[in-house]
């Protein structure tokens, strides 16, 4: 029973007399947005990076990002990270258990994955040691952006509980590519039903299948999220998390009858796309619906209210993963201190716990409490360098 007066705790459940979790160790950085050469200890489970806007900080989590999910929120194309006049990147972490991993990003010939010394196949054997969460202010928009923003977030989710689905989203955006410029060349000729029909059934088989797991994971965030934002709203409001799929689906998510449900509107609608030159069935319509009791979110949601509204489904994603794998994932928090008011703040901080290690950047020390700043490393990113050179390791040998 809660003391008189105080809010009771909303620390995710971690063993209370179990170390603080420190799953990465060290974070190494060649030719990566505007750092030419770094490397970073980690000494404690919070890292707080500081700079001023523009300075690299923001760079440095996403980097971290791109190892334990290889994705970044920012940015889509790997030319984009590596600086300028380079022909590559390398980002390199030693994490828990001794595990090191390294992402290779190169101008051409795609990327290069390492673990451990061993290049690996499939991209996607590199996610595990260093799963995470990230939060930034670009994820305020969640609820008010466009449907894209809340694809790509469940996307995220979907690839940190099941890391094939990375492979999915791969095929499945390169059927939709080739597709579509089926469709644009085939734009009053009329002899292509034996081509698409042959992208149809891969889109349609593809496509289910990327279905099928946002309505897993769609489902299991539901009372997770729920939850949180009933303690973040005091009970006043009641979250619901909707799938709306681009594609009519009915019945159980049996994957035979969804996959020739999609196959079946792909050739219904194959005489309008041609005619218009894209695609407009498939799971890059989805939406995922937020709804504050009868209300879409979206529509008329206040400020206040969308910010308690992501929060909620941040909280609810990093208690997912934990749920799922047994270990805490890595927390990522890039400037969205700023972005909340000093009630959400300290409500965020204290959901965090002792149980996560919490890479957190911000202009200023301001944002946190005297326990978290104590408690923390703190390290200043000033352009593209750490200012102190308290970390002052030589790189290993990068390539």
């Amino acid at each position: 029973m809660p003391v008189q007066g105080r809010r009771p705790s909303t620390a995710l459940p971690y063993p209370s007399d179990g170390p603080r979790p420190i799953r990465l160790h060290r974070l190494e950085l060649l030719q990566f947005r505007n750092y030419g050469r770094l490397v970073l200890t980690v000494e404690a489970p919070r890292l707080l990076v500081i700079g001023r806007n523009g300075e690299g900080k923001s760079n440095l989590l996403e980097a971290v990002e791109l190892l334990g999910s290889l994705r970044s929120h920012r940015c889509g194309a790997d030319r984009d990270l590596i600086q300028r006049g380079e022909r590559q990147a390398l980002i390199a972490a030693d994490c828990v258990g001794g595990d090191r991993l390294e992402l290779e990003l190169r101008r051409q010939g795609g990327r290069l994955v390492r673990r451990n010394g061993k290049s690996l196949e499939r991209q996607h054997d590199l996610i595990g040691p260093l799963r995470c969460v990230g939060f930034s202010a670009l994820d305020l928009e969640l609820v008010r952006g466009e449907p894209a923003l809340r694809r790509q977030w469940l996307d995220r989710v979907v690839l940190q509980l099941e890391p094939v689905y990375a492979e999915l989203l791969s095929r499945y955006g390169r059927l939709l590519r080739q597709r579509a410029q089926l469709l644009r060349r085939g734009l009053g000729q009329g002899h292509l039903g034996d081509l698409l029909e042959a992208f149809d059934q891969q889109m349609a088989l593809i496509g289910t299948r990327l279905h099928r797991r946002r309505v897993r994971a769609l489902a299991r965030l539901q009372p997770l999220a729920a939850a949180w934002h009933g303690r973040l709203s005091g009970g006043r409001e009641q979250l619901e998390l909707r799938y709306r799929p681009g594609t009519v689906l009915e019945g159980e998510e049996a994957e035979a009858p969804w996959r020739e449900a999609l196959l079946l509107q792909l050739r219904s609608q194959r005489e309008q796309e041609l005619r218009l030159g894209q695609c407009s069935v498939g799971p890059h319509r989805d939406e995922i619906e937020l709804r504050l009791g009868d209300q879409p979110a979206r529509r008329y949601g206040s400020a206040g209210q969308q910010r308690t509204l992501v929060l909620a489904l941040k909280l609810a994603e990093l208690e997912l993963v934990q749920q799922l794998w047994g270990e805490p994932p890595l927390l990522l928090l890039d400037d969205v201190l700023a972005e909340l008011d000093p009630e959400r703040q300290q409500l965020l901080l204290e959901a965090v716990g002792e149980g996560h290690q919490c890479l957190v950047s911000a202009t200023h020390l301001g944002a946190f409490s005297g326990g978290w700043h104590q408690r923390s490393q703190v390290v200043r990113v000033e352009a593209g360098a750490i200012a102190s050179r308290r970390y002052g390791d030589e790189p290993s040998a990068w390539f």
